[in-house]
């Protein structure tokens, strides 16, 4: 069986083999067919270009009559629509360029008095009202400064006599004269010191001043009060500071520092009040040319857009 299969294997090798050449041989003696392209002329001669197939047809010459009319027609009221559409948006056009320009001429006008008033505003107050408050307040600093003076003066007074008073109170008690004697109340004592001035207030002069007042009822109720007085008053200034100098230093130290106090916060309180009043002045003015310089930075961006639409319209 097996060589029965090797057998048929080997015969089907020749048999393709010849099958193969058959093939070749045949395909060789086939015939060669050359193919001619044949060119087709489609042109219209001249009587076929001019000639129509409706051309004597009557009811396709009415047909395309029509056609051509209501083309025609329809063409000119489209027309006419056109126009009227075009009509009415040039004036509806101009109607809101009248707006626009009405508008942008109240916005100028408003935007530019607001500058103008600022600018007055400001020149008003930095070139006019500052210059005539600095005048006003320096004079008035000045008349305020004498009055606060005066004001210092009399309250160093009062504190000098105060403090005096004591001290003759004080000295007169370590005499030997007023050793159990009585002492006029200091109320009383104050009232004989009328002449004290500004230029005289120390503790000399407010003895000097109680010995001249003869007319006082205490002499006659404390006589040994104003003896004491009238002795300490008969010393030479010089021995009277060297007897007492600590006493004569807290009378004068209690007029300066009293009158410098006084001077002070009443001045003080002016110069605050004048410094506020020009701070404010300056400040005012300060913001009104803000105000301006903002206001015409945008009046020219405004006028700027207004130029570049005019040039687009224009175009």
């Amino acid at each position: 069986m097996k060589l029965h299969y090797s057998k048929i294997l080997l015969f089907f090798l020749p048999l393709n083999i010849l099958e193969t050449s058959y093939q070749a041989h045949n395909n060789n003696n086939e015939p060669y067919i050359i193919q001619h392209h044949t060119p087709t002329n489609r042109s219209l001669c001249e009587c076929d270009k001019q000639s129509s197939n409706y051309d004597k047809d009557t009811g396709m010459k009415s047909v395309m009559q029509q056609f051509v009319d209501r083309t025609s027609q329809r063409f000119e009221e489209y027309d006419e629509r056109m126009k009227t559409t075009r009509q009415k948006r040039k004036e509806q056009s101009e109607k809101n360029i009248e707006k626009i320009i009405d508008t942008d001429k109240r916005e100028k006008s408003l935007a530019e008095k607001v500058e103008k008033c600022c600018l007055k505003c400001g020149c008003a107050l930095g070139g006019g009202v500052l210059p005539v408050w600095g005048l006003v307040c320096g004079v008035g600093y000045a008349v305020w400064s004498q009055h606060a003076t005066k004001l210092a003066i009399q309250k160093g007074i009062e504190k000098g006599i105060e403090v005096g008073l004591q001290n003759v109170m004080k000295i007169a008690d370590t005499s030997s004269f007023i050793r159990g004697a009585t002492m006029p109340p200091m109320e009383e004592l104050a009232k004989m010191t009328t002449g004290i001035s500004g230029d005289n207030v120390t503790l000399y002069d407010i003895f000097q001043c109680i010995n001249s007042n003869t007319n006082s009822p205490l002499r006659g109720t404390h006589p040994p009060f104003f003896t004491t007085v009238k002795n300490i008053a008969g010393k030479p200034l010089i021995q009277f500071n060297s007897d007492h100098r600590a006493e004569a230093e807290a009378v004068a130290n209690a007029f300066k520092n009293a009158k410098a106090t006084e001077f002070a916060a009443k001045t003080g309180l002016l110069s605050n009040t004048i410094i506020a009043s020009v701070v404010a002045i300056v400040v005012i003015v300060l913001i009104m040319v803000i105000i301006y310089l903002i206001l015409r930075r945008r009046r020219k961006k405004k006028m700027k857009k207004k130029a570049e639409y005019t040039k687009l319209l224009n175009q």
